[in-house]
């Protein structure tokens, strides 16, 4: 069974889960792996992997910049691979890496998905891949190497077109909390905890996980309330590279997360 179905299903009993986002090859480009490793160690139930890119649109300062600081070390897709294939047999926790479609489509659909396979990942995350073409070119080649691609939904998102993403996709729905990009809040507004309950009440078929702005107790607990668990991935991301070390970085956001 994929890992991303495995962990869902292994959480029936109601415990919450906490996924983070990182960069590839930042702060260092050596430091993916010790990044991974110490995450598994310290209890984290899902990693997503960032993939850098030169115009990550759907994100804010603090990823931006660790994209920026992660090409200028020379972290390429290949490299991440060679990388995360390194510690295969290591992970035991899904991994989902998060990219944009440019840089996958020059490294070719089939050789991606083959490659994500042979490194232990369990499904990705394309922000900005639009629905017709996950349908016609994407999801049947990810099937075949029972990868999981990920879909983003927002509060714009109409109910049609969840019912639709809900019905053709598999392992989660990444439930943005904001139309905004990416980066910490102290509180999730009346108008956001609305759209919680708004989905609660579709009812879906996938479990739902709630990311962006996640950085504290108060946000953590209102997104574990409302879906299987929270993504956290701008708090965690700055940590990392004032700390240049995980374990560090994982201390102070744990220190954060209780207060």
């Amino acid at each position: 069974m994929n890992k991303i179905n495995q962990l869902f299903s292994d959480t029936h009993n109601n415990r919450k889960l906490l996924s983070l986002y990182f960069c590839a090859g930042a702060p260092t480009l050596e430091s993916t792996c010790d990044v991974i490793m110490a995450m598994q160690r310290r209890g984290i139930d899902m990693i997503e992997v960032g993939i850098p890119f030169s115009d990550p649109m759907a994100d804010g300062p603090v990823i931006q910049d660790a994209a920026t600081k992660s090409l200028k070390n020379g972290m390429t897709l290949q490299t991440l691979f060679n990388q995360l294939k390194s510690i295969k047999e290591e992970v035991s926790i899904p991994l989902i890496l998060m990219g944009y479609l440019n840089p996958i489509l020059q490294y070719g659909i089939e050789r991606f998905c083959e490659s994500c396979v042979n490194s232990g990942v369990s499904g990705v995350i394309i922000p900005d891949l639009p629905f017709k073409d996950y349908l016609d070119s994407i999801k049947p080649v990810a099937d075949r190497y029972d990868l999981r691609v990920i879909m983003l939904i927002t509060p714009e998102t109409s109910e049609e077109r969840i019912r639709f993403i809900d019905e053709h996709t598999d392992g989660f729905i990444y439930m943005v909390s904001s139309a905004a990009t990416t980066g910490a809040q102290s509180s999730f507004d009346e108008q956001k905890q609305a759209y919680f309950r708004r989905i609660n009440a579709m009812n879906l078929r996938n479990p739902r996980m709630i990311g962006f702005g996640i950085s504290n107790k108060q946000t953590l607990q209102s997104a574990q309330a409302n879906a299987a668990g929270a993504i956290i991935g701008s708090k965690f991301v700055n940590l990392l590279d004032q700390e240049k070390d995980a374990d560090r970085a994982l201390d102070r956001l744990f220190e954060a997360l209780a207060q």
